[in-house]
């Protein structure tokens, strides 16, 4: 078998690899668990603070706690909450500024003495800024300058040498991401708003509402459900980039009552209905068709999609009314991926 791994200086073999690589993941897997066992009652108020600042807020680190300060501000910051990552060293030579009363400045640091923390620590301490440890212990430098301390408690290391930060860092991130899900329900943000901080990438687009991709105008098909389906057909077949399906609605308040698609039209002829041509659309069309409301976002419309194997979805208003459709296509070129494995 080749060797795959090093430990203690020699090479070892995948099956060997794979046991240690397993305990590295149960390691770290059993200290958040005894994380989520004795979580520090601090955890609420911060969270709480972090979703009504009125300030910025800091995060500052250094070495691999920095490295899980600067995850932390990111994943804040999606969430609406402006917070950002205050480098320690470069504090010390100006970056100090950026920091006012008002603010929250959340320091990382496992041990509580990191030297560059604490110079920091100490010298906002008289902004009348609010500082919160994020540290192993209550009873360390770090914890004694700070207003709140959330105790991560004191993790045994995933790494055979028990000297690099591995499972203190992973309960550290864990517990920040903890802050940051709590903090943003305390906010009550909405998947608009974070859709709004990502408008880029996947999952900005899958975030994104129906009514920026959606079909309209020229491009969609309404009819009368007393029009005749040759009435329709002869009236809307000039639309462009249309989509195959067209929208039924009731005569008097122009709400959606039903889909008649290019398959219907197929079936019609297929078995010798031709006189349903010259029939009203609404004896034809498929009833109460699923649809989606115009607030929603275009993940949801490739949920119903996919769900219902779909070809087009209408999308209709508040009141029931059509203002526009969704076609298959559009998404495929959109969110290629998605419908790879099942197509309508």
């Amino acid at each position: 078998m080749a060797p795959t791994a090093v430990a203690g200086g020699e090479l070892i073999d995948n099956t060997s690899a794979l046991a240690l690589a397993a305990e590295v993941l149960r390691t770290e897997a059993e200290a958040i668990l005894q994380l989520s066992e004795h979580l520090d009652h601090a955890i609420p108020t911060v969270a709480s603070r972090l979703a009504s600042t009125k300030g910025l807020v800091h995060i500052t680190g250094v070495g691999k706690a920095g490295l899980v300060g600067q995850k932390f501000a990111a994943t804040l910051a999606s969430f609406g909450i402006r917070a950002f990552f205050l480098h320690p060293v470069e504090a010390a030579h100006g970056d100090l500024g950026r920091v006012a009363a008002g603010d929250l400045v959340i320091a990382l640091s496992q041990s509580g003495e990191s030297e560059e923390v604490l110079r920091i620590a100490s010298a906002i301490r008289p902004l009348g800024v609010t500082i919160v440890a994020m540290t192993s212990l209550a009873t360390n430098p770090l914890a004694n300058l700070a207003d709140y301390t959330i105790r991560l408690g004191d993790a045994r290391e995933a790494c055979p040498l028990g000297l690099a930060p591995t499972t203190s860092t992973t309960v550290m991130m864990a517990c920040c991401d903890v802050l940051a899900i709590l903090a943003a329900s305390n906010k009550g943000v909405l998947p608009a708003d974070f859709a709004a901080n990502h408008p880029a990438g996947r999952l900005g687009r899958r975030l994104a509402g129906v009514d920026q991709i959606m079909r309209t105008g020229r491009h969609i098909r309404i009819a009368r459900k007393d029009e005749t389906v040759r009435e329709v057909l002869l009236r809307l077949g000039g639309a462009r980039r249309r989509s195959g399906a067209i929208m039924v609605v009731d005569e008097t308040q122009g709400m959606l009552r039903g889909i008649f698609t290019d398959s219907d039209l197929v079936r019609l002829l297929e078995r010798g209905r031709d006189q349903m041509l010259d029939r009203p659309i609404g004896e034809s069309m498929t009833v109460n068709p699923t649809k989606i409301s115009s607030s929603a976002t275009v993940a949801e419309a490739v949920d119903a999609l996919r769900a219902r194997k779909l070809s087009e979805l209408p999308v209709v208003d508040d009141l029931g009314r059509p203002v526009g459709m969704i076609d298959v296509t559009d998404l495929i070129g959109l969110l290629p991926g998605d419908f790879e494995e099942e197509l309508p």
